[in-house]
């Protein structure tokens, strides 16, 4: 028997670095149990290049990826959400659209590599530790047993996702 693939939305403000790494990096773990989508409440329009660099070095696709608005998700016709996580602490404080079915949230907030100043390496290093964080967070998701778990601990489950302490990278 056949599991139905869980649909999951990655949320920031932008939508051109943290939640693009979220969204490219569950669907490459995650292949076959989940289909990862990411989305913006003020999008900037462009995925930003240094994410696309950082993705294209550790050989994910790339050619879907672009930078939207949540609006796309709350819309008729969108994907079924079972899961919505907000990376960034602006989309988190935000009033978020109505989502259809009633999706599992969490917040696992993300430093946000695009807004860190500095030379070009600094740059780079921001990327690298928002990726490595972000990486180790959906690793953990998609090694929960979903279902064995009931909707309460699962939801403590995702939020002890989120809460955990990110530093040392």
């Amino acid at each position: 028997m056949n599991k139905p693939v869980l649909n999951v939305l990655f949320l920031c403000a932008g939508n051109s670095a943290r939640s693009i790494l979220a969204e490219a990096i569950l669907n490459q773990v995650g292949k076959g149990r989940f289909r990862a989508y990411s989305a913006g409440s003020h999008p900037k329009g462009e995925v930003h290049p240094f994410a696309l660099e950082l993705l294209r070095k550790n050989r994910f696709p790339v050619e879907q990826l672009r930078s939207k608005s949540w609006e796309e998700f709350a819309s008729e016709g969108a994907p079924r959400l079972d899961f919505v996580f907000t990376v960034c602490d602006n989309a988190a404080g935000e009033a978020c659209p109505v989502w259809p079915a009633q999706p599992m949230t969490a917040h696992w907030g993300i430093e946000d590599p695009a807004a860190v100043e500095g030379t070009t390496e600094q740059r780079h290093k921001a990327f690298f530790r928002a990726y490595t964080q972000l990486n180790r967070r959906i690793g953990q998701f998609v090694n929960l047993p979903m279902t064995k778990l009931d909707r309460m601990t699962l939801a403590a489950r995702l939020r002890e996702i989120g809460e955990q302490r990110l530093n040392g990278e």
